[in-house]
């Protein structure tokens, strides 16, 4: 048996992507559920903390979101080296990764503590209760932002090695201290509001230095590298291009959805939440595929890459077919766990339609993201992802509004924005452009 046959056996065995994507997905999941808890503790203080936490939890959501930059952009790259049977170049990748995240998180920190009381009162829409403890949680968090950002390094460079046994405990022990502590320091600790931001702090700084520890294990220089971190720059500068142009596509949608009356907004937070959270699960077989795609590619195993693409393809494609049968039973149900009001519910079944047919598709786009940045094809990826936006997502949006197409007409515009994207991910895998084998692209 050849070296690239017996690379591709190992490789594509459903069992081996499920050993990777299966701990990635507690790993994405342990975030938003710690979310939950927090806001189910600060609730329970009132209206005004409840809406100070919302407002400061955005921006740590953004702050969290550039983690997850630095995280995809490392996965890849250290992966390509991991597959030429370098590890100890695969972990360099994730020191200056690392060095990267920290320069950032200390930035965003110190940058709350100057601008976080006018940030605050922006996104309140002026001075005011809200804004006044919004700005106080958030000069707290942000003092936690060098840990969650590192911790997303760590995950980058851990997931490139294929090690996710590390990530699961070093993220899920710190948010399920957190969890604990939260209640205690909000409640008879005396803390308040302020006591759910320590607990944030605790928890991702915890969480830093279990990576970053995992980094001196490994026994590897820890110098800066300025040349490797400007080429992990440059790559994390197009995942963010990419992103941003995410972030203007739903903020639009729901610009346009809010446009049609308070029900329509409703149903589309309703849809677009439950879009989210498939999107949360699709995510953990594109970080699988990352890991392999790079490994397979640094070991020089073209054909086994491209094997393992198609595979992973049909993966996202048969898990985007069962979240689409489960949503379109939970039609007459689901709308209702969320809203008592039937305008609402009515309003949701327009967007419904539209949210089963794609996700089959979407299953497919995920996984091949996923293949993509895996092969450092970020650029394409970018490029791809702003003539979708630009060219059919953003006009079918405000188009929907200018017609008066309603909700539907919205998810219409989602729909195409997805099958934009299938077309020309497929029309890549087909052309092989992104296979380029090496340590490094």
């Amino acid at each position: 048996m050849s070296q690239s046959v017996a690379f591709e056996t190992r490789a594509v065995a459903p069992r081996r992507i499920a050993a990777l994507a299966l701990p990635a997905l507690v790993v994405l999941a342990a975030e938003p559920i710690y979310v939950l808890v927090d806001t189910a503790v600060v609730g329970h203080l009132g209206r005004v903390p409840l809406a100070a936490l919302a407002v400061g939890g955005t921006v740590l959501t953004l702050i969290a979101w550039l983690g997850t930059v630095v995280a995809y952009g490392t996965t890849g790259r250290s992966a390509r080296r991991f597959g030429a049977g370098d590890r100890a170049s695969a972990v360099a990748e994730g020191v200056q990764a690392s060095w990267l995240a920290l320069g950032v998180g200390v930035l965003v920190a110190l940058g709350m503590q100057i601008g976080g009381g006018a940030l605050a009162r922006t996104l309140a829409g002026g001075p005011g209760e809200v804004a006044d403890a919004a700005a106080q949680w958030l000069r707290v968090a942000a003092l936690g932002a060098p840990g969650l950002l590192l911790a997303a390094a760590g995950n980058g460079w851990l997931r490139g090695v294929q090690d996710m046994r590390r990530p699961l405990m070093f993220v899920l022990g710190p948010n399920v201290l957190s969890a604990v502590l939260c209640p205690v320091l909000v409640y008879p600790a005396g803390l308040g509001l302020v006591g759910s931001a320590v607990a944030n702090v605790i928890a991702q700084s915890i969480g830093g230095v279990l990576f970053a520890g995992a980094l001196v294990a490994e026994r590897v220089s820890l110098r800066p590298r300025p040349r490797l971190i400007g080429q992990q720059l440059a790559l994390s500068r197009d995942l963010l291009i990419r992103g941003v142009a995410f972030q203007a596509s739903f903020l639009s949608a729901t610009a346009v959805a809010a446009r049609f009356g308070a029900a329509a907004v409703g149903a589309h937070q309703i849809a677009l939440q439950l879009w989210f959270f498939t999107a949360l699960v699709l995510d953990a077989l594109a970080i699988a595929a990352q890991s392999l795609i790079g490994a397979a590619l640094g070991a020089g195993e073209d054909a086994a890459a491209r094997h393992l693409a198609r595979r992973i393809a049909l993966l996202g494609g048969a898990c985007g077919v069962a979240f689409a049968v489960l949503v379109a039973a939970g039609a007459g149900v689901v709308p209702g766990w969320f809203s008592s009001d039937p305008q609402v519910r009515e309003q949701a079944m327009l967007a419904w339609p539209w949210f089963v047919a794609m996700l089959p598709l979407a299953g497919v786009v995920f996984a091949l993201d996923g293949v993509l940045i895996g092969a450092g094809d970020v650029r394409y990826l970018r490029n791809l992802t702003l003539l979708a936006a630009l060219g059919g997502f953003l006009p079918a949006v405000w188009l929907a509004y200018g017609l008066d197409l309603g909700l539907g007409g919205i998810w219409a515009g989602l729909t195409l924005f997805v099958v934009l994207r299938l077309v020309a991910l497929l029309l890549r895998l087909r052309s092989g452009a992104w296979a380029v084998v090496g340590a490094v692209r």
